[in-house]
């Protein structure tokens, strides 16, 4: 069951008896737990008939003995098992999610593993249970998922924004949530967060930071990428160099994919490469600026340099120096 059907069912009082959820992104798993524990019970219910416990701490014994117990002056009981991953015989767990006591909800949040979809404890949790599997953005969704996170607020969102959060924050959805509760804090229902809300709430310079240097770097804009350069120097938070070349790696690489793909249709390379529909006409731009050889090098020159930022080949230089020296590579016109 996907993560809006729990939710709804949830709050319309359809309750289930397990609900297993699992995958690498937690965001989705904190979120129906935290909701569970918040509201299921009233409070003069949750003292006697809430429990949260940590797989690390115990067996399942443990949980199958508080689950099977009866609720006390409440019509059910809720049993939160936060951290199950550590549970070495969580597969022993299926004899209980095959015969559920039918007045506990037993919630058993097993984050960054998934369950061997071969076993029984699966098949069980499937044919008895609630299931979630949670599973980690791709970079391309992203972006639809803060426009659509935002919605919910009543708020839009410029393009421009959104570019800048994702490539500040990546896709850690807690992240992500965490920055944008910062502008939703000072926003007004009905208006659309700008890039100079996410600088003066985020702290994300609008005219310094990655994805500015990605542009500029893709316009062959060499006074202006030295220009940030020079800006990073003396603000190293805005956009360290540790930051810059996995981004402009990332940046190549979807340039590589696309002269691979052979063709310039916007609509498949968002689908076949991933790239967002804010971007796509950046790299469709970047194409015209580097050809496929030249960015088979570069993809070098940044593996490169980012050996070098460890110290492997180079102890002296300075980030910036680094950072200097690749932007002429880069931009290099006698390289092909």
């Amino acid at each position: 069951m996907d993560y809006p059907k729990i939710l709804a069912d949830l709050k319309n009082k359809k309750f289930g008896t397990v609900y297993f959820l699992e995958g690498e992104e937690p965001y989705y798993i904190d979120v129906v737990s935290d909701w569970i524990l918040e509201n299921v019970l009233t409070e003069s219910e949750k003292s006697f008939n809430q429990m949260l416990l940590y797989g690390k701490d115990i067996t399942l014994d443990t949980i199958m003995t508080a689950a099977r117990r009866y609720p006390m002056m409440a019509e059910r009981q809720v049993v939160v098992i936060r951290e199950a991953q550590n549970i070495r015989d969580i597969e022993e767990l299926v004899s209980y999610v095959e015969r559920p006591a039918p007045t506990t909800l037993l919630v058993i949040c097993y984050k960054y593993k998934t369950l061997d979809k071969r076993k029984k404890l699966y098949k069980a949790v499937q044919k008895h249970g609630v299931y979630l599997e949670s599973k980690t953005l791709y970079e391309n969704q992203v972006a639809g998922w803060i426009i659509d996170y935002l919605k919910t607020q009543q708020l839009g969102i410029e393009p421009k924004a959104v570019q800048m959060i994702t490539d500040h924050v990546g896709n850690n959805l807690q992240r992500i949530v965490n920055e944008l509760d910062k502008v939703i804090f000072s926003a007004i229902p009905g208006t659309s967060i700008t890039v100079d809300d996410v600088e003066k709430n985020i702290g994300i310079s609008k005219e310094y930071n990655a994805f500015e240097f990605q542009e500029a770097v893709a316009q062959r804009n060499f006074a202006k990428a030295i220009r940030m350069i020079q800006y990073f120097e003396s603000n190293n938070k805005a956009a360290p160099i540790q930051l810059i070349l996995p981004t402009l790696y990332a940046f190549f690489s979807k340039i590589y994919a696309i002269y691979g793909l052979g063709s310039s249709d916007e609509k498949r390379i968002m689908s076949e490469v991933g790239v967002s529909f804010f971007a796509v006409k950046i790299y469709l731009a970047a194409l015209r600026q580097y050809s496929y050889s030249k960015v088979e090098h570069i993809l070098m020159l940044i593996h490169e340099y980012n050996l070098r930022v460890v110290g492997i080949h180079d102890a002296d230089n300075t980030d910036a120096d680094l950072l200097k020296e690749l932007v002429i590579k880069i931009m290099d016109p006698s390289v092909k």
